[in-house]
């Protein structure tokens, strides 16, 4: 497996897949061609469906800034190997012209057409949680201090990074009010949240509207194209740091500590990211919403020190219970469902926790088990319930 620092990217949002991986590509591709005197790029699949809402148009026009260049939106040849596909032309007088395509896989990260997915820093040689947790039980250590045995100590430096965007990215989402961008009137409320209460509230639902404000606060950030952490994806940015300032206000948690959480979270998003899949285009928001339910929850129960069996069930647990979650943004903007979704899923995460805290002993499913089971079931859904827009609630709102 990867460096974390591939998994926890810092960038703008709204979309790590429409956004982050087609700006990496087309820096890839000018700086292999900077010579040419024109250039074009033509998305296909999801990009090519929810591209505009996305603001993949807006960050491609950007690399180009200065350059001749062209879009085309090609929603009828299909994508290969992955739906996020898109070409890039290169173009000179009395030369052939250049294509190059390339795949935006889910977190920002992409693959060249022909190539593998990228080697760099394969500094995990274990895969699979079971071999993970053996490794742990053999060594007397803690998952985050596999991830440091592995990583090298320079890591917690990286996450410390990670930490204090996630926490600024709260903060401004805090503080800001109005109407999102896109066209459907989406306003911002995580201030409202965090600052209304009822006179009689309890604890209970004071636990719940904080956790949703920070949430919110991080999800309308992406929105807006601010800068958030990838964890595992932009459209998913909201529930691990959430869960985390939440338990870090309610508790004093320290910034080391934190970080060692997300640590601990690094291990599930990225086991997910490679045994299956953390694309919505791919598998539906249950690889996006799901992985960073299944993060935080471990992430709070590394907080709180629990063994690894109850890590392994909490992360499980977040994942099994969102199986068949689909991906259908209203007009491809990562607003509707998406924001909700983040809070619903950070509530989850610790609904998840404290479950496991009594339960590990019982559990059935291995987090091995329904990792494999969340990619099959994402393959088995119809295309237009993966991030085209073309079904569920983009569907059903754009015709009303």
């Amino acid at each position: 497996m990867q460096s974390l620092i591939y998994l926890y990217r810092i960038g703008r949002g709204p979309s790590s897949s429409h956004t982050m991986g087609p700006l990496a590509a087309a820096n890839r591709f000018l700086a292999d061609y900077p010579e040419a005197e024109s250039y074009k790029a033509i998305l296909y699949g999801s990009l090519a469906k929810t591209g505009k809402g996305h603001m993949t148009d807006a960050v491609l026009k950007e690399a180009f800034e200065g350059k001749n260049f062209s879009i085309e939106f090609d929603e009828i040849t299909p994508a290969e190997y992955h739906p996020n596909m898109m070409e890039f032309i290169a173009s000179g007088k009395g030369k052939p012209d250049i294509r190059e395509r390339f795949y935006s896989i889910g977190g920002g990260e992409i693959v060249k057409e022909n190539e593998k997915a990228a080697s760099h820093d394969k500094v995990y040689p274990l895969s699979s949680f079971s071999a993970i947790s053996d490794y742990c039980r053999q060594n007397d250590i803690r998952l985050w201090e596999y991830v440091e045995k592995c990583e090298g100590e320079q890591i917690w430096e990286y996450l410390q990074t990670v930490w204090e965007v996630m926490q600024r990215a709260v903060k401004e989402g805090l503080e800001t009010e109005g109407v999102l961008h896109g066209g459907i009137g989406t306003i911002r409320k995580a201030k409202y949240l965090f600052r209304q209460k009822h006179i009689d509230e309890t604890q209970e639902t004071k636990t719940n509207r904080l956790i949703c404000a920070f949430a919110y606060a991080v999800s309308e950030q992406n929105a807006s194209g601010g800068e958030i952490v990838t964890a595992p994806t932009c459209g998913a940015c909201g529930v691990v740091p959430a869960v985390l300032k939440f338990l870090q206000k309610k508790h004093n948690f320290t910034d080391t500590q934190i970080i060692h959480a997300l640590g601990t979270a690094g291990i599930i998003g990225n086991l997910i990211k490679t045994n299956a899949s953390i694309s919505g285009a791919e598998c539906g928001c249950q690889a996006e919403i799901g992985t960073a339910c299944a993060m935080a929850a471990a992430a709070a129960a590394e907080l709180y020190e629990l063994d690894l069996d109850q890590i392994e069930y909490a992360a499980e647990l977040s994942i099994e219970h969102h199986l068949g979650l689909t991906c259908d943004p209203v007009l491809g903007l990562v607003q509707i469902p998406c924001i909700e979704r983040n809070a619903i899923a950070a509530m989850r995460a610790l609904n998840a926790v404290n479950l496991a805290d009594f339960l590990a002993d019982s559990r059935k499913i291995s987090f091995d088990m329904v990792v494999k089971t969340m990619y099959e079931t994402g393959k088995d859904l119809k295309v237009m319930y993966r991030e085209t827009a073309e079904g569920g609630l983009a569907k059903l709102y754009g015709s009303k």
